[in-house]
């Protein structure tokens, strides 16, 4: 009998010890505010991390935070209301170049995935003269590559067409839908829909500029150098959900399916467009050569010489990420 509660108290002690560890493991995951634009095919990996545990794994708590423009994305790092941001690397770049604190620790976005999509009596570029284009903001990467090529086709902003800003993303479509605007750009595999809903793809933007850098992962300088492990922690994160997104395609597609959502075979046209093209890096490295041509074009729209993108990237902390994680 004393045997036996004894056993029955060792039990419980070590039930209790467990659950105390369980407890304070919970507690210590860490919680890291992340901000990101529009949730698309292209910047899954955000919630792919999150739902698949690649952050936990490190002990991060991160919940992706929607915010619509750059200045919002921007004025949140400075705050450190946000540890981290996708952002446009252009607006990244310009704003570390004017004063902001900025720094570009990653990539994600390494191409240009959007296609130009319009109402069922526009055939071509050409024809998009006196419409109303959507986009997701007014200055961005993805508009000035835009309205480069509007430019190509002869038609000069603001003199022949109006933009207007509706979100990017499911809001472009959505707009090009109800009539609200006569055409927009819509990122793979978006166009596809559109397409089956009778409206015209005009063109795709990497057949003009087939390299091109989008967007980065940025921080605050200054945040960055004070929390250096921390940040490690989540580029670990980042890499292993890309390298995760090439390694399992039909893994990779039911989840792009289900969280963006989508139906399976835009799912699939997405996966297989991203991964062919080389969309994403399998590290989350930057493009540098994609974005010595990003800041030419930003550049243009500033109408001044393009800032020295090299003196706002630090790839220091990723790499120490990938040696931390074993073989590339």
């Amino acid at each position: 009998m004393l045997t036996s509660r004894l056993f029955a108290g060792s039990f419980w002690f070590a039930f209790l010890l467990v659950n105390c560890f369980t407890s304070v493991a919970a507690q210590e995951k860490i919680k890291f505010p992340v901000g990101v634009g529009t949730k698309t095919v292209g910047t899954n990996m955000f919630w792919l991390a999150t739902k698949k545990g690649f952050f936990n794994e490190f002990g991060l708590d991160v919940q992706p935070i929607l915010l619509r423009g750059s200045s919002i994305t921007v004025q949140a790092l400075v705050s450190e209301s946000l540890y981290l941001a996708l952002g446009s690397a252009d607006a990244t770049i310009g704003a570390a170049a004017s004063g902001g604190d900025l720094l570009a620790v990653g990539g994600v976005v390494n191409g240009l995935t959007q296609a130009i999509v319009a109402a069922k009596n526009y055939k071509s570029i050409k024809d998009l003269r006196g419409a109303t284009i959507g986009v997701q903001v007014l200055t961005s990467g993805a508009t000035n590559v835009l309205k480069r090529i509007l430019k190509q086709n002869g038609l000069e902003y603001p003199a022949d067409y109006k933009l207007l800003a509706v979100g990017g993303g499911n809001f472009n479509l959505a707009a090009l839908v109800s009539g609200q605007i006569g055409a927009t750009y819509l990122v793979v595999p978006l166009d596809h829909t559109a397409e089956q809903q009778g409206f015209n793809v005009l063109g795709y933007f990497k057949d003009y500029f087939p390299n091109f850098k989008l967007s980065v992962l940025a921080v605050k300088r200054a945040w960055a150098e004070k929390n250096r492990g921390l940040l490690v922690r989540f580029l670990k994160g980042a890499v292993r959900a890309h390298r995760w997104l090439y390694a399992n395609k039909e893994a990779a597609i039911d989840f792009l399916a289900k969280e963006i959502p989508l139906q399976p075979e835009l799912a699939r046209r997405g996966w297989e467009y991203y991964t062919t093209n080389r969309i994403w890096h399998p590290n989350a490295e930057i493009n540098l050569e994609g974005l010595k041509f990003t800041m030419q074009v930003y550049a243009e729209q500033i109408k001044g010489p393009p800032p020295d993108a090299l003196k706002y990237i630090d790839q220091s902390y990723l790499q120490q990420a990938i040696r931390e994680l074993g073989e590339r």
